[in-house]
C-alpha cells in the first residue's frame, strides 16, 4: 500500500518543541517533493511547509516562518518537521503528502498536486 506515515505529534505546552517524522510506505520518497498540512477543528487543511526534491529548496507559511524547519533524509524514506515555540493555534492534525506533478516547490503547497495522504498526526499545544 502507498502512503505515508506520520507520527510524532503529542500534548505539548506553549513553548515547546515537537518533531514530526514522515515515513514513507510503499515508495520511495526520493524523487517527490514533499508537503506538510495541517487541519485544525472546524478549519479548512491548509499547506505549512515543503521541501523540493530536485533542489531541497524550502517553503514555509508566515504563521510558522521562523519556527518550524523542513528537512528530508532519503536514504531513511523520511521527511520530518521540526516545531519550535509552539503555540496554541499550531494545534491541529498534521498530514504529510507528495507532490505528483512537480519536484521543485516554490511556494505554497497546492493541495491538489499531492497524493499519498497518511492518516495524520495529532499535535496539541496546551497549557
Amino acid at each position: 500500500q502507498v502512503q505515508f506515515v506520520e507520527s510524532g505529534g503529542g500534548l505539548v505546552q506553549p513553548g515547546g518543541s515537537l518533531r514530526l517524522s514522515c515515513t514513507a510506505s510503499g515508495f520511495f520518497l526520493d524523487y517527490y517533493a514533499i508537503g506538510w498540512f495541517r487541519q485544525a477543528p472546524g478549519k479548512e487543511r491548509e499547506g505549512v511547509s515543503c521541501i523540493s526534491s530536485s533542489d531541497g529548496s524550502t517553503y514555509y507559511a508566515d504563521s510558522v516562518k521562523g519556527r518550524f524547519t523542513i528537512s528530508r533524509d532519503n536514504a531513511k524514506n523520511t521527511v520530518y518537521l521540526q516545531m519550535d515555540s509552539l503555540k496554541p493555534e499550531d494545534t491541529a492534525v498534521y498530514y504529510c503528502a507528495a507532490n505528483l506533478l512537480r519536484t521543485r516547490v516554490a511556494g505554497a503547497p497546492v493541495q491538489h498536486e499531492y497524493a499519498y495522504w497518511g492518516q495524520g498526526t495529532q499535535v496539541t499545544v496546551s497549557s
